[in-house]
């Protein structure tokens, strides 16, 4: 489908938005809670934060649920009865706010849980999603996006992708069946108008030239020394698979009683020491050291050799979360850097 532009002023996209909500479709986008910003559901637009930067959590619990309930069982009389969740049930919803690093993340994770057997629920709740990204005009230290498959105003994954162009007015490209049908019941909220070069509004991403060639370089590095010195910091928290919009690590649980209970996924990360743990008590990756090379490894190097893409989009925020500050982009650049030498004659 061709790409469908126009303009959108800041008065006329909360109408939108309030549209949205009135219509009955479940609007999510950011909300500041404290100092932090986190995405939820909204029933008031005037609870939208136009943050710069992304919120502290990604959207990926939209698509991925931190639990989710896939089906319930319970006795009656001398049988069990099972019911299956139906992912027909998913709500339609609209995601306000992603930046674009969120879009292309909610793309590959869809892509993802479709690969080989397709999760439904995953793919159920994808296809009923609206996503409406705001290009960033700021970028902070943390960020690579650029160097990750992405940049600024990238609409990869996005329905809708608004550009802040000044005077309180978007760009809007309209790049999807799904974003083309919700601005159809909201027609004459905009103006018509021609691309626009928007590229003085974007923030500049420093590029982070280590990325360049690294996912060659670490398919060769598996036994390498570096992994234990740039482990060292790492406390196995998870908090970097939490905030991640990429992980996608899961535990399946049976909880209840012999009578009745559910059948639950829960977030995981390859990151905890009890992620491998077999019943017999050995675990191939005994220390942080195997587990934080698990976790470099599955996203720049098994995913671009699998999916041809990184399991990363440069978007910070496991930067931002570690309480041990281990900084991705030092990671990278110090594994690069230690791998290269290493391998030097």
């Amino acid at each position: 489908m061709s790409t469908h532009h126009g303009v959108l002023s800041h008065q006329n996209l909360l109408k939108l938005l309030s549209g949205i909500t009135a219509g009955g479709m479940e609007l999510y986008a950011p909300r500041k809670t404290g100092q932090k910003v986190f995405f939820d559901h909204i029933t008031d637009v005037r609870e939208i934060a136009f943050d710069p930067l992304p919120t502290t959590e990604s959207p990926k619990a939209l698509l991925f649920p931190r639990v989710e309930r896939l089906l319930s069982f319970a006795r009656d009389g001398e049988s069990m009865r099972v019911d299956d969740r139906c992912a027909d049930l998913m709500p339609r919803r609209v995601l306000f706010g992603t930046r674009p690093c969120d879009a292309v993340a909610l793309q590959r994770l869809a892509e993802f849980f479709a690969d080989g057997i397709e999760d439904m629920f995953v793919g159920k709740r994808r296809e009923q999603l609206v996503v409406i990204s705001l290009s960033c005009a700021v970028a902070d230290a943390d960020c690579f996006c650029t160097s990750a498959g992405s940049g600024p105003g990238d609409g990869t994954g996005s329905d809708i992708l608004l550009t802040a162009s000044g005077g309180e007015r978007y760009d809007m490209e309209v790049l999807t069946d799904r974003g083309r049908e919700v601005l159809a019941t909201f027609a004459g909220l905009w103006d018509e108008g021609s691309p626009a070069d928007t590229s003085g509004y974007l923030a500049v991403v420093e590029p982070l030239p280590a990325l360049a060639g690294f996912g060659a370089k670490l398919a060769g590095a598996f036994a390498s020394t570096v992994w234990k010195d740039a482990s060292l910091r790492c406390l196995g928290c998870g908090a970097c698979a939490y905030v991640c919009p990429l992980c996608s690590c899961f535990d399946i649980e049976d909880e209840g009683t012999p009578s009745k209970g559910s059948r639950l996924r829960c977030w995981d990360s390859c990151g905890f020491s009890l992620f491998t743990l077999h019943t017999s008590g050995h675990n191939p990756r005994p220390t942080q050291t195997e587990r934080w090379r698990q976790r470099v490894m599955h996203k720049f190097s098994y995913m671009p050799a699998r999916f041809g893409h990184a399991g990363c989009v440069g978007c910070g925020r496991c930067s931002r979360a570690c309480p041990a500050d281990m900084n991705l982009r030092e990671q990278i650049t110090m594994l690069d850097a230690g791998i290269a030498l290493q391998s030097a004659p």
